[in-house]
């Protein structure tokens, strides 16, 4: 995605998903983030309705496409982004179309949520989801390391509750003379909900908030920080001749033995005219993929400190050196994608989560 200017003076940015350009135009020096972030939102907005954002189905909702459109932007200015609120009063099917009025949340200040919700069990649901981008150099030393995390919610409360949540943040823990703490994390680049009151959050760091019904992301982080690898890796590769070609894969869980690591793929590049392929692996299941031009390995589950091995032999039609067309491969990385449930990489932690209703109902914390 991108902004591209005309001549004439005339900005245009636009989002491409799918088969499809979703473009926005502005005469004046406009905020070109919040263009962005509004085209994304619409098409969040318009998958909800349509199921797939294709070509075809613009075709087929152009009448509801514009009544979308009637109602999240007015005077080149976005107002109602949130799909449980437009789906009151905007049917799905075009055909369907009914004059109705606007349900209250729609002048309301909380515009995501609507009034007199009841719900026989009053649940919350909070989830911390991270994902970690980690490039190691052949000698094992971290090139660079991220931590991409978000904290993820299911609200199934009554009435109209006002949420606190507290997190192990350090500017929190330094604003109460607490700047000792080891257990505290200091997040980048944190983007809020916007049902969060960012006035409150910016004043002592307090996240505030009235939650939508159903699922949401309350927040998004990223910590730029120095950890080591989860799961290392080595790779020895072994000639014999000009035919044959051996591999030999060794990886190491370094996380703890009562974690486990699920649905653990490891992708090692090979040559590109290989081809009678075996495999001997001491867990797991081995295959190779031309398309690719890899060995996949995949351990359903990995668990922590534990030791696992590959053996895998291809043949080869003739070998070239190392700057032929056959050594291109060998700059290529291995690459290691897994998952570890109940495990934080940066160690945030949920310190408290307070709800406040006017009805009064008891909220009970579960882990």
């Amino acid at each position: 995605m991108k902004p591209v200017f005309s001549e004439d003076g005339v900005s245009f940015v636009y989002v491409k998903h799918n088969n499809l350009y979703l473009v926005a135009l502005t005469r004046k020096n406009s905020n070109v983030m919040v263009i962005l972030v509004f085209l994304e939102k619409l098409v969040e907005i318009m998958k909800e309705y349509f199921g797939s954002l294709e070509e075809e189905s613009i075709r087929d909702n152009f009448v509801l496409v514009y009544e979308l459109l009637d109602e999240v932007m007015d005077h080149g200015y976005p107002q109602i982004a949130e799909v449980k609120v437009l789906k009151e009063y905007i049917t799905q099917g075009a055909h369907k179309l009914q004059l109705s009025k606007p349900p209250q949340a729609v002048t309301n200040v909380v515009s995501w949520r609507t009034e007199g919700i009841k719900h026989k069990k009053n649940e919350v649901f909070l989830d911390v989801v991270e994902k970690l981008n980690l490039l190691v150099a052949a000698n094992g030393s971290v090139l660079s390391s991220e931590i991409l995390g978000s904290i993820k919610m299911r609200s199934f409360l009554s009435g109209m509750p006002e949420l606190k949540l507290g997190l192990n943040d350090k500017a929190l823990f330094e604003a109460q003379g607490r700047s000792g703490s080891k257990k505290s994390v200091e997040m980048e680049d944190i983007k809020f909900h916007q049902c969060v009151r960012l006035t409150r959050f910016e004043t002592d760091r307090t996240i505030s908030f009235i939650p939508p019904d159903g699922e949401f992301e309350l927040m998004s982080y990223r910590l730029n920080t120095s950890i080591r690898p989860l799961i290392t890796l080595e790779t020895l590769v072994q000639p014999q001749g000009r035919s044959r070609m051996n591999f030999t894969v060794k990886a190491k869980s370094t996380f703890k033995a009562r974690s486990y690591a699920n649905n653990v793929e490891i992708l090692i590049p090979v040559p590109s005219d290989v081809d009678s392929p075996a495999f001997q692996a001491s867990t797991g299941t081995v295959t190779y993929v031309p398309d690719l031009e890899a060995i996949r390995w995949s351990i359903r589950q990995l668990p922590g400190m534990k030791d696992v091995s590959m053996r895998a032999t291809f043949g080869l039609p003739s070998v070239a050196g190392e700057d032929g067309e056959s050594g291109k491969w060998r700059k290529r990385t291995a690459q290691i994608k897994f998952e570890i449930p109940y495990f934080s990489v940066s160690g945030i932690q949920v310190r408290y989560l307070k709800i406040l209703e006017k009805s009064g109902y008891e909220a009970l914390p579960w882990v």
